[in-house]
C-alpha cells in the first residue's frame, strides 16, 4: 500500500492509467535495447589480418570481400565465410611407381601454396586444401613416370619446376597459387642400392686404374728421355748409380748389395779396342833365304 500511495503521489496528475503506461513504455525499452543488443551481437564479425571474409545474403555471393578487422552482417540472411591468406604447408604423402628406366621408387614431396582470390577458392571447390592434395600426388606419380632414377637423384631441380607447373595449371582458376614444390625423399629397394654401389665401386676402381696407367705412361716417357741423354754421357749412369746408392745406404737396417756395373765393362772394353789401334802398326819383314856357299871347281 505504501509504494501505491508513493506512485500515486509521484505521478497523481497521469490519472489512473498513468502509472500501467509508465511501466509498460519502460518495458519496451528494455525490450528494445536487449533486441537491439542481440542484433548487434549476431551481425558483429571480426577477421583477423591474415584472413578475408566471403559473404553469402541468401545464398548469393556478395562481390565485397571483408578486409581485416571489425565488420557488420545482416542476422540470419548474411552468412561470412572466412579465408586463410597465408601460405599452407601440404605434405604430400609417399608416391610408389616405376620410373622410364623401369625401377621401382617411392617419393614424397611438400607444397607451399596460399589462397590470392577468397571469392574463387570457396565458390569453384568444394575445399581447396583436398583438391591441391590429390593434384599433387597425381602429379607426383606422373613425373615419377616420366623421369629416370638419375633424374630423381641428380636433377631435383629441373624435376621440381615440372611438378610446381603440373600443379599450378589447375589450381589457378580455384584462386590459389602454388608457391613452391619440393621433392624430400627419394627411396629405393635394397636390391637396387646394392647394384649401385657396386657400380660406384667398380667405376671407382677403373678410374684409379687409368690414372695408375696414365702415371706409368709419364713415367715411362720420362725413363726414355733419361735414358737418351745417359747414353750420351755414359758418366751420368755413374753418377745416377752413386745416388741411388746413396739414398738406400741412408737406413742404416738394409744391406746394401752393390753390384759391378755393365757399362763399366762396356767401357773398359772400348777402351782395350782403341789401344792398339793408337800404336803404327810394323810392317812384316820377309825372311831372307840362307844361301850355301859350294867350294869352286878346281879348289884343291
Amino acid at each position: 500500500m505504501r509504494r501505491v500511495r508513493r506512485f500515486s503521489l509521484s505521478y497523481a496528475h497521469f490519472g489512473p492509467w498513468g502509472a500501467v503506461m509508465v511501466e509498460e513504455l519502460v518495458t519496451a525499452g528494455v525490450a528494445l535495447a536487449s533486441v537491439g543488443t542481440a542484433y548487434a551481437a549476431c551481425a558483429a564479425r571480426v577477421v583477423k589480418q591474415y584472413e578475408r571474409g566471403v559473404v553469402f545474403r541468401l545464398g548469393r555471393l556478395r562481390s565485397t570481400v571483408r578486409g581485416p578487422g571489425f565488420t557488420m552482417i545482416v542476422p540470419f540472411v548474411d552468412r561470412l565465410q572466412k579465408v586463410n591468406m597465408q601460405i599452407v604447408t601440404m605434405p604430400v604423402p609417399a608416391q610408389e611407381g616405376i620410373t622410364r628406366d623401369n625401377v621401382t621408387v617411392r617419393v614424397d614431396a611438400v607444397v607451399y601454396f596460399k589462397v590470392t582470390s577468397p571469392a574463387e577458392a570457396i565458390v569453384r571447390v568444394e575445399d581447396y586444401r583436398f583438391a591441391v592434395s590429390q593434384m599433387a600426388q597425381t602429379s607426383l606419380r606422373s613425373i615419377i613416370g616420366k623421369s629416370e632414377l638419375d633424374d630423381l637423384l641428380s636433377d631435383r631441380e629441373k624435376l621440381n619446376q615440372g611438378l610446381e607447373l603440373m600443379i599450378d595449371s589447375p589450381a589457378v582458376e580455384w584462386g590459389v597459387t602454388i608457391d613452391r614444390v619440393e621433392i624430400k625423399d627419394v627411396s629405393l629397394p635394397e636390391t637396387m642400392k646394392r647394384s649401385m654401389a657396386r657400380q660406384a665401386e667398380a667405376d671407382r676402381e677403373r678410374r684409379a686404374r687409368v690414372i695408375n696407367a696414365d702415371a706409368e705412361l709419364q713415367a715411362s716417357k720420362k725413363l726414355a728421355e733419361a735414358a737418351k741423354e745417359m747414353s750420351e754421357q755414359p758418366a751420368a749412369l755413374q753418377l745416377r748409380l752413386l745416388q741411388t746408392v746413396v739414398a738406400v745406404a741412408a737406413e742404416k737396417n738394409s744391406t746394401l748389395v752393390l753390384p759391378f756395373p755393365v757399362e763399366l765393362l762396356r767401357f773398359l772394353e772400348k777402351a782395350q779396342q782403341s789401344a792398339p789401334s793408337a800404336v803404327p802398326p810394323v810392317p812384316a819383314v820377309a825372311p831372307e833365304p840362307v844361301r850355301e856357299q859350294l867350294p869352286a871347281q878346281g879348289a884343291p
